[in-house]
């Protein structure tokens, strides 16, 4: 079952992070980005991650926590994989979870984006939940509301896969389909974070790494307007 502490509400008055990963070493990133996330408190978070990406958070050590640990982080609301999609027979008048997300969220970021999740996006392959969500997204913004004073709705992706995947000539076309065609440069709503050089946790040494998480925080804190909390000594209970 989806983990939930609220039922999905579209009328907030908290800022809506759509946080996802899909199958990269760099899943492990994400409990430290909801992490550098606490500082904010007007923010709320739920997480999707595709089946691949679960086996990256299973409790093997303090660095990869557990989705129940992961669930009692500051600011995340909910959790979701695959089989919560249709988890139940659906009927008529029952809600389709990736759009109720989609409509949830103020912002999207898939961080990690592994080389095939790049490729499913590219082609507009929707055969998981991570994936349904971004092929519904309200790309026109006829849909949904935009809110919190907003210009669009933005899905901020962070490739991370092994260099020799990074270089293939296909990567090459996909990225250019999301900067180019889809980039909120022009006009689009995709903003891509192209990998860092580093040594890989494979033992390759080359591009093919996800960003720095500070980085992606700062780009979400960016897009969103968010303020960082003041504490007071008041406040220190």
């Amino acid at each position: 079952m989806p983990k939930d502490k609220t039922p999905i509400p579209l009328g907030s008055g908290k800022y809506h992070i759509l946080l996802c990963a899909s199958g990269s070493v760099a899943t492990i990133k994400i409990p430290v980005i909801i992490a550098a996330l606490a500082r904010y408190s007007n923010i709320s978070i739920r997480i999707i991650l595709t089946k691949s990406a679960t086996a990256f958070l299973a409790g093997q050590s303090t660095e990869q926590p557990d989705l129940d640990t992961i669930f009692t982080s500051p600011n995340v609301d909910g959790i979701y994989e695959d089989e919560d999609e249709w988890k139940q027979p659906w009927v008529r008048g029952n809600k389709i979870l990736h759009i109720e997300l989609r409509r949830w969220a103020d912002i999207m970021v898939v961080a990690p984006l592994s080389a095939n999740s790049l490729a499913k996006i590219a082609g507009g392959l929707c055969d998981n939940l991570l994936l349904s969500t971004i092929r519904a997204w309200d790309t026109t913004g006829e849909l949904d509301v935009v809110r919190h004073g907003l210009e669009k709705k933005v899905i901020v992706v962070a490739p991370a896969m092994n260099t020799a995947m990074w270089k293939h000539p296909i990567t090459a076309q996909h990225v250019k389909l999301l900067e180019n065609d889809w980039g909120v440069e022009n006009g689009g709503w995709i903003q891509v974070l192209r990998p860092a050089e580093k040594e890989l946790a494979c033992g390759d040494t080359g591009i093919g790494a996800m960003v720095n998480f500070q980085e992606i925080v700062e780009v979400i804190v960016a897009r969103l307007g968010l303020k960082e909390i003041v504490r007071t000594p008041d406040s220190a209970v």
